[in-house]
């Protein structure tokens, strides 16, 4: 049994590096003057890449639980510390994961700066002009007069 953990944690720590490579796509989408053609298929593929991991946890935590082991970071420290190949796949796997984290998390200022920046364009050209009368409102004509 401990051989199908090993096995899961070797396609874990590929998914996750796959993970982290549309990550770093995904960076350079955003760091592109027009990211909108690249995003919604980064995104497709991060979605899939995420379904995957869950399912490959889910079948380590049933494995853990097979060994007698608790589901999760706990279950898996305690099979490493009884293991050295668990171990060797679990360190590399934590690597993996905290190097995807880490690009996640530079994504995410990323969507940040590009949105406060948007929102800054969007106020500058919204310029609030005092209301006239002869002013041509939103429908093209001028507005009547109150008070007349």
């Amino acid at each position: 049994m401990k051989d199908a953990l090993v096995a899961t944690l070797v396609e874990e720590y590929s998914t996750v590096e796959a993970f982290a490579s549309i990550l770093t796509l995904e960076t350079k989408a955003l760091t592109a003057l027009s990211p909108l053609e690249q995003l919604p298929g980064i995104v497709e593929k991060k979605t899939a890449l995420i379904g995957v991991l869950a399912k490959l946890e889910a079948a380590r935590d049933a494995q853990l639980a097979e060994l007698g082991f608790p589901a999760g970071r706990s279950g898996m420290e305690l099979a490493a510390s009884s293991d050295a190949r668990i171990a060797t796949q679990w360190d590399l796997l934590q690597k993996a994961a905290e190097r995807a984290r880490r690009v996640n998390t530079n994504n995410g200022e990323l969507i940040r700066v590009r949105m406060d920046y948007n929102q800054r364009a969007l106020q500058a050209l919204q310029v609030n002009v005092p209301r006239k009368t002869n002013f041509y409102g939103p429908d093209g004509r001028v507005p009547a007069q109150s008070g007349l």
